[in-house]
């Protein structure tokens, strides 16, 4: 039986140069890359879960776009709350996106399919921008079609904001707006097994109305263990991680690996 083996890093959120007084955002993501290659030499993916900038800018984008290119696997890129689809798009020119214009696709893994969502609101003329994540009817739309398309097909979905409360009140504030449609969307067609996502800096895991979730840590700083703050940007100086997903016949394993940046 083939195992299929997806790596996922989320919130990476690199700046051009670092942040004073911070760490490097780069360093840490380029070792958890190294470890990931000593420790798993044979990925089929690599998925970096949102928030690939902190600021949305494209010198920012520049200076991860070698990082990216330097990979001898497949590397799927999605968007988050602190990223910009034009700037985005500007520096990764082969990115795919839907007719929409959208950063989303499926990745087929053997029997299984990844779908990866854009889940970064629109910025509209006369609101005020929002880091909660946004599903809007177009992008609905987009993942009803694959997920018809992928019939019997055991599915995962991966999106950068959770569509579910997690405990934490200052990030649950800023979670999809639209989840509850996300839900009623995914059990009409039932081959959804698992949802991976990002957004909270932290390692947490579950079922919402049935379904499976894991959320990855960040490879810059983690969420404080502090459920009724109200400060969705505090951090705490944790090990960074990735996760590692086994796609196992029916079967969904997945598996978290802290890493030390020297």
């Amino acid at each position: 039986m083939q195992t299929q083996k997806v790596i996922v890093f989320s919130d990476i959120h690199i700046t051009a140069p670092a942040r004073e007084g911070q760490a490097d955002p780069e360093r840490r993501l380029r070792a958890g890359l190294a470890h990931m290659q000593a420790v798993i030499s044979d990925a089929d993916l690599v998925v970096i879960c949102g928030d690939l900038t902190h600021h949305g800018d494209e010198a920012s984008y520049r200076r991860l776009k070698p990082v990216i290119d330097g990979l001898d696997l497949p590397v799927l890129l999605m968007l988050g709350n602190h990223d910009d689809r034009g700037a985005f798009c500007g520096v990764f020119t082969d990115a795919p996106v839907d007719g929409d214009g959208f950063v989303q696709r499926v990745v087929a893994l053997g029997e299984w399919r990844l779908i990866a969502l854009d889940t970064l609101t629109v910025r509209r003329e006369g609101e005020e921008f929002t880091h909660a994540g946004e599903l809007c009817a177009r992008r609905l739309a987009w993942l009803d079609a694959q997920l018809s398309a992928a019939g019997d097909s055991p599915c995962i979905v991966a999106m950068h904001h959770p569509a579910h409360d997690t405990g934490f009140a200052a990030m649950d504030s800023i979670k999809l707006r639209e989840g509850e449609a996300f839900y009623d969307l995914i059990a009409r067609h039932g081959n959804v097994r698992h949802i991976i996502a990002g957004h909270i800096h932290r390692t947490i895991s579950g079922t919402h109305r049935g379904v499976p979730f894991s959320i990855f840590k960040s490879s810059v700083g983690q969420m404080p263990l502090a459920f009724e703050g109200t400060d969705t940007a505090i951090e705490c100086d944790e090990p960074p991680a990735f996760g590692i997903v086994l796609l196992r016949g029916d079967d969904v394993l997945v598996h978290t690996e802290d890493y030390v940046v020297g």
